[in-house]
């Protein structure tokens, strides 16, 4: 194939919008899960601990990710879990059995330690309540307990055990995947819904300006997946305003290609998730719009949990703790692509999670912390994604993959600043072997000049960062490759790669 058989267009209009970027599209996720609490965000003693325990350099990586919203405590935890095991003096709290990771619990890291942490990360909270094992009244004691001012026995209570002033606390998770059968207290979509519809209709008393999320399916491939959130959404569609979706997926040596196209797949199921609820909202006649919560989504190498998962129980276990690679990094990219590709009815995102296990930040007990190769992608994302995302119509080579048919090689997506004269494109080769020509069809929008061409490649597609690399893998610079014509910019994309275009104005201000 020619360099010009490869080349791919991308074309966009300012006047073609998909949906302003939410800034809650750069969630993540903490969950008591392995060391992602204990010796992750919070490690009393170690050299860079404030005095609540609280790791000082973990919490400038947060920072520097971009991370805008935090989904806690769960996950799979949040099914078993009693959320007054974590409030009070830290003395007095029970050690308990965490059957979900075969952990042992000490509680010592709960609610108002976490919204401390948040505060000093900078970050909303996004709360889950346990619908596994509980129901509607521990969800509104929670709900009291976290945001009602005062004068009353909880709202008390969090004063007296120090966080004083109420969380404020928007959204909230109405449990976490119920649908499959490894959750503690594992529902039928119709126990599921009714419980869901009384536990918001209950939580809407108390204030009726939440943001609620029903449990959608834990997974496209669930034999449930569609069923489940019609029966779900027809039991609960007036009570609630998202719809949760969570995607992870893993590269197997046989099927890279089917690897790097992941994104097709959270492309069909935030596609189905929304067909299905505007089926429901058609159904009930309702002027509604129900939104994708996506409040889980990364790589992840499930297929070696089995061997990480402990034996015995132990506190903070190291569970999942992958060495993510450039071509990790390349598909966490892509799933962003997608993600705001769905800007329009994807109001919130979270890639879980977010330090040790399946996460963008590794910390070692009393050592350092450092960036995986999947925090790039994320921050310049974060970073740079302002604005209004454009519709695109990409042209170009294709290839065959095992998994998802016939899939593009590139896939980008472009954000328009309009008000700062910016323009950011993002994209990702998928061709494993060659660089692959792009051209950006300027003709729409005269005047943008290239100011960075950011590329995340490597010789080596499994290439890490690791405690004795930790700079392994950084964006590089390639800015000084491209060509500019009358109307379009042409640029290289390295083989197996994440890029950032950022364009501006002779008036825009780069930020």
């Amino acid at each position: 194939m020619s360099r010009e058989d490869m080349r791919t267009v991308l074309h966009c209009h300012p006047a073609f919008p998909v949906g302003p970027v939410r800034p809650r599209l750069f969630g993540s996720f903490v969950e008591h899960f392995g060391r992602c609490v204990y010796g992750g965000i919070y490690e009393p003693g170690h050299p860079k601990a404030d005095e609540e325990g609280l790791r000082g350099d973990v919490l400038d990586l947060v920072r520097e990710l971009g991370v805008t919203v935090v989904r806690y405590p769960g996950g799979n935890f949040v099914s078993g879990y009693r959320w007054e095991d974590g409030v009070g003096p830290v003395r007095d709290r029970p050690v308990r059995l965490d059957g979900s990771w075969r952990s042992v619990e000490t509680n010592r890291f709960g609610l108002g330690e976490f919204a401390g942490w948040a505060a000093k990360a900078g970050v909303e909270t996004m709360l889950a309540v346990n619908l596994g094992t509980r129901g509607v009244q521990e969800a509104l004691d929670l709900l009291e307990y976290a945001n009602h001012p005062g004068g009353t026995r909880l709202s008390d209570q969090r004063v007296a055990d120090g966080t004083g002033d109420p969380l404020g606390i928007r959204m909230w998770c109405l449990g976490n995947e119920m649908d499959g059968p490894w959750q503690t207290g594992h529902k039928t979509a119709t126990e599921y819904g009714r419980l869901a519809a009384e536990t918001a209709r209950a939580m809407r008393m108390l204030d009726p300006g939440l943001e609620l999320v029903a449990c959608g399916s834990s997974g496209s491939g669930m034999p449930t997946f569609g069923e489940w959130e019609h029966t779900v959404l027809e039991l609960a569609y007036d009570l609630v305003d998202h719809v949760s979706a969570h995607a992870y997926y893993e590269a197997t040596p046989e099927d890279p290609g089917s690897f790097l196209a992941s994104a097709v797949d959270m492309d069909r199921m935030i596609e189905a998730v929304v067909a299905t609820a505007d089926a429901v909202g058609a159904k009930l006649k309702s002027r509604k719009r129900i939104m994708v919560s996506f409040d889980e989504w990364n790589v992840w190498y499930q297929s070696r949990l089995g061997d990480c998962l402990p034996k015995d129980w132990t506190v903070a276990p190291r569970i999942s703790e992958d060495a993510y690679t450039v071509s990790d990094a390349v598909v966490v990219g892509n799933l962003l692509i997608s993600l705001l590709r769905h800007a329009d009815r994807v109001a919130a995102a979270c890639q879980a999670q977010l330090v040790n296990a399946i996460a963008p930040i590794r910390a070692e007990p009393g050592g350092p912390a450092w960036r995986q190769t999947i925090f790039h992608p994320f921050a310049q994302a974060a970073r740079h994604a302002r604005g209004t995302v454009l519709q695109t119509r990409l042209s170009g080579p294709t290839y065959e993959t095992a998994r998802y048919g016939e899939v593009p090689v590139v896939d980008a997506t472009a954000v328009h600043d309009a008000d700062a004269g910016l323009l950011t494109v993002f994209a990702v080769s998928r061709h494993r072997t060659e660089p692959v020509p792009l051209r950006l069809d300027l003709a729409a929008l005269p005047g943008y000049d290239l100011v960075e061409h950011s590329v995340l490649a490597d010789p080596d597609p499994l290439a890490v960062n690791s405690r004795a690399e930790p700079e392994r893998v950084t964006p590089g610079d390639a800015t000084g490759a491209a060509r500019r014509t009358e109307t379009a910019l042409d640029v290289t994309l390295p083989p197996t790669s994440w890029n950032v275009l950022r364009l501006r104005t002779n008036e825009g201000v780069i930020r």
